[in-house]
């Protein structure tokens, strides 16, 4: 069923249930975009939960270093690191998936934070020479994942491990008419959007019963750094958006931290979900449809031909660390 602008608004009023707890001991645990907005709530989250090694992937080092020293005196642990992620530069993802594969260790949850959204009547390129939201977004966020697979199937064994996507807004925009219809800055911020949902579910559909579990979740309209570019009639929406709508930033956060600690007992329920509110909701009707699903399998097709020239290990890990989807005839 669409999600509609009534049941959009009745969401943002519904009260948000609390963090979960957990004990994450000997584990370690990443999340990117992690110096400001949901991403740093959620690390603060994590580490209160006093995990082995919390890794805060940022792009800038002097907003990363005081994000860390603010964790550090806010919660208490010791155990939190900067490392240097940036997803408009593909070698950036490379380097940090390598440096992660020789000093990382064990990975037992990765949330996929970080976003862009296009700036108000431009179009910015990477220097990669990608439209900045689809490489950041899509392109190196999937690199990401990929590349880091190996190492959380390493670990987890016979215990479950969390890939966790942040996809906000998808009931709102998975429509079909999305794919077509790319010129506007929000359209263009949605469709990435919706194929992060295609390759939550394309990856899930690759990993079957194994121990790694990915989901995309929905943190809800909040107060975040996200719409920093915005200008004009989109700035004075977003403002009247955010005094009447918005949850907080905190509140928000704990969407990737339950997808990730707070329903052990539900873990299968996960796989390949879309989680809003701490439960498991439809994407939207498009995304289940046959017509979806043919689409979701060029997307990821299309994906895996074009990560697999940006780094020749994609086409590695598609042979040994996956397996090809089930089909249902």
């Amino acid at each position: 069923m669409r999600f509609g602008i009534i049941d959009f608004i009745k969401s943002q009023y519904t009260k948000v249930p609390p963090v979960p707890q957990a004990d994450l001991s000997g584990k370690t645990v990443i999340v990117t975009g992690a110096n400001i907005g949901l991403g740093f709530e959620a690390a603060k989250h994590f580490a209160r939960m006093n995990p082995a090694k919390l890794i805060l992937a940022c792009r800038n080092r002097e907003k990363g270093d005081a994000a860390v020293n603010v964790i550090k005196q806010e919660t208490g642990f010791q155990g939190v690191e900067l490392w240097l992620l940036d997803l408009a530069s593909f070698a950036s993802v490379k380097f940090f998936s390598e440096r992660f594969e020789k000093e990382g260790g064990r990975l037992d949850i990765l949330v996929e934070n970080a976003a862009n959204a296009p700036p108000m009547g431009s179009v910015d390129f990477t220097d990669d020479g990608w439209e900045a939201s689809v490489q950041i977004n899509v392109l190196s966020t999937s690199l990401l994942a990929l590349l880091l697979v190996p190492r959380m199937l390493e670990t987890a064994q016979n215990e479950a491990h969390y890939l966790v996507l942040e996809a906000p807004m998808l009931r709102e925009y998975g429509h079909k008419n999305d794919l077509k219809n790319t010129k506007s800055d929000a359209k263009r911020y949605q469709v990435t959007k919706l194929w992060n949902i295609f390759f939550v579910r394309a990856l899930n559909d690759r990993l079957h019963e194994r121990p790694v579990i990915v989901n995309a979740i929905h943190p809800g309209y909040s107060s975040s750094a996200l719409g920093h570019n915005f200008m004009g009639i989109h700035l004075l929406l977003d403002k009247l958006m955010y005094i009447f709508l918005a949850r907080t930033t905190e509140e928000g956060s704990r969407m990737p931290v339950w997808a990730a600690v707070g329903a052990e007992e539900r873990k299968d329920e996960l796989r390949g979900a879309y989680i809003s509110l701490m439960e498991v909701h439809e994407p939207s009707d498009f995304v289940i449809s046959k017509e979806g699903e043919k689409a979701q399998e060029k997307f990821w097709d299309n994906l895996i031909e074009e990560l697999s020239q940006i780094e020749p290990k994609v086409t590695q890990v598609v042979k040994e660390s996956l397996t090809p989807p089930v089909t249902n005839n």
